[in-house]
C-alpha cells in the first residue's frame, strides 16, 4: 500500500520518519501513556526506533496505516493516530491514537481519528472501523465520543495478560463529524463533565453534623475489619442484601468491585468517618444505566456510630457532589418497608417520601414492599 498524506482541519498526518524517533522517545515518557497504551516500561530510545520502522513496514505490507499527527504550520509532531491492521475480507480496522503530553487540550486526537476514519472510509473504502480502550480510560473515550464512535459496551478480561475490561466501539461512514462541527460529547456536555470526574481519582468530601466533622473519602483496607463488623450486625443484615456469614474475603472483594466501578464511571462509594478517621459507614451512588441524569443510593451506619446524625449529613453532602458534579436531577432512595432508621435519615437529609412501591425489592430470596423517596436538584 502507498503511503499517503492527510491534511485537515490544522493537521498534517503523514508516515513516520526515521527522524520522528527522538519525538516518540519523548512523548513515551509520559506516565499518562505508559499507562493507557502497550508501550515498553521503561520505555528507551531503541523502542522509538523500532516504533517508527514497524509502522513504515506496515505500509509496505499493507496491514496498517499509520500516521504521525503533525501540526500543518510548524510540521511538529504532536500525536499518533492510524490504523494498528487492516481487514479486507472483512473490509474494518481498529483505530488507535495517542496524543504527546505538551501537545493536549487542543483537540488533536479528535481531529486525527476524524480525518484517519474519513480517509479509511473515502479511500480504502471500509465499512466499519473497532475502536477499543481499557475501562477507565476516560481520556480516550471522550476522544472516541467527540470523533462520533458509539460505545457498543464492555468486553471482560479483554487483556490475557492483566485481565482489565475493555470499553469497545464502532465507528461507521455516516457517523463522522465534518472537520470542524463540535460533534457530540462537546465541552460542557455531561459526558465531558464526567469524563472530567472519572478521569482523576476519586475525591474526599466533608460533611458536618452541627457537632462533628465528617470525611467522605474513598474505601480502602484500614476499613475492612469494620466493614465486616457493620455486614454482621444484626440490623445490617435485617435491611439490607449482605451476604450473610460476612468475611473480610467479601470484603476484600468489595473493594476491589467499588474501585472497579469508579473507573467505570457507573457508581460511586465513600466511606464516611469521624475526625479520627475512624470507619463510620458507606453510602453508595449508583448511576442509572438509561437516564443519564438518574441515580439512587444506599447507604449503612456502623454499630457504634448511629443516633449520631451521620448518616444524614454524609447522605446530604454526597447528594449535593452528585447535583453540582455530575450534573444529576434526581436521586432515588428505597428501604424495605419497616426500617425506619433509613427512611429517618433520608428525610434529615432532605429526601421526600413518594409512597409505597409493592414488591419492589427482592429481599433474601422473597419480594417486599419498598418506600420510595426522591431528592431533586432544585431541593438544594
Amino acid at each position: 500500500m502507498e503511503p499517503v498524506e492527510i491534511t485537515e482541519d490544522g493537521l498534517l498526518l503523514r508516515p513516520w520518519q526515521a527522524t520522528d524517533a527522538d519525538a516518540v522517545y519523548r512523548a513515551c515518557q509520559d506516565p499518562d501513556i505508559q499507562r493507557w497504551t502497550t508501550v515498553p516500561r521503561p520505555y528507551r530510545h531503541e523502542h522509538a526506533q523500532s516504533f517508527v520502522a514497524d509502522r513504515a513496514r506496515q505500509w509496505e505490507l499493507g496491514t496498517g496505516a499509520a500516521f504521525a499527527v503533525c501540526d500543518a504550520a510548524s510540521g511538529e509532531v504532536l500525536g499518533a493516530c492510524g490504523l494498528n491492521t487492516i481487514d479486507r475480507n472483512h473490509e474494518l480496522s481498529e483505530i488507535g491514537y495517542w496524543t504527546a503530553p505538551w501537545a493536549r487540550g487542543q483537540r488533536v486526537a479528535v481531529r486525527a481519528v476524524r480525518a484517519v476514519a474519513r480517509w479509511s472510509f473515502d479511500e480504502l473504502k471500509l465499512r466499519r472501523l473497532l475502536w477499543g480502550a481499557e475501562v477507565g480510560n476516560h481520556a480516550s473515550r471522550l476522544v472516541a465520543l467527540r470523533s462520533g464512535i458509539r460505545i457498543e459496551g464492555r468486553l471482560r478480561a479483554a487483556d490475557p495478560a492483566g485481565g482489565t475490561h475493555e470499553w469497545f466501539g464502532t465507528l461507521l461512514p455516516g457517523d463522522v463529524p465534518a472537520p470542524g462541527e463540535v460533534g457530540p460529547a462537546g465541552p460542557g456536555t455531561l459526558d465531558a463533565r464526567r469524563a472530567a470526574v472519572f478521569g482523576r481519582p476519586q475525591p474526599t468530601l466533608f460533611a458536618t453534623t452541627g457537632t462533628h466533622e465528617l470525611s467522605l473519602r474513598p474505601m480502602d483496607e484500614r476499613d475492612l475489619d469494620a466493614i465486616v463488623t457493620t455486614c454482621q450486625d444484626p440490623d445490617t443484615l435485617r435491611w439490607t442484601t449482605v451476604p450473610e456469614g460476612y468475611t473480610r474475603t467479601d470484603a476484600e472483594d468489595f473493594l476491589r468491585f467499588v474501585r472497579a466501578t469508579w473507573a467505570a464511571g457507573t457508581s460511586v462509594n465513600f466511606v464516611f468517618t469521624d475526625a479520627a478517621d475512624r470507619y463510620a459507614g458507606s453510602i453508595d451512588l449508583r448511576l442509572s444505566a438509561t437516564d443519564p441524569l438518574l441515580a439512587d443510593v444506599g447507604f449503612m451506619t456502623a454499630p457504634h456510630a448511629r443516633g449520631r446524625g451521620y448518616q444524614p449529613a454524609a447522605l446530604a453532602a454526597l447528594c449535593t457532589w452528585g447535583f453540582t458534579t455530575l450534573g444529576l436531577a434526581r436521586i432515588e432512595w428505597r428501604a424495605n418497608v419497616g426500617n425506619v432508621a433509613s427512611r429517618r435519615a433520608a428525610e434529615k437529609a432532605g429526601f421526600a417520601v413518594e409512597g409505597t412501591a409493592r414488591g419492589a425489592l427482592h429481599h433474601r430470596g422473597t419480594r417486599v414492599d419498598a418506600w420510595v423517596g426522591a431528592l431533586l436538584a432544585e431541593d438544594l
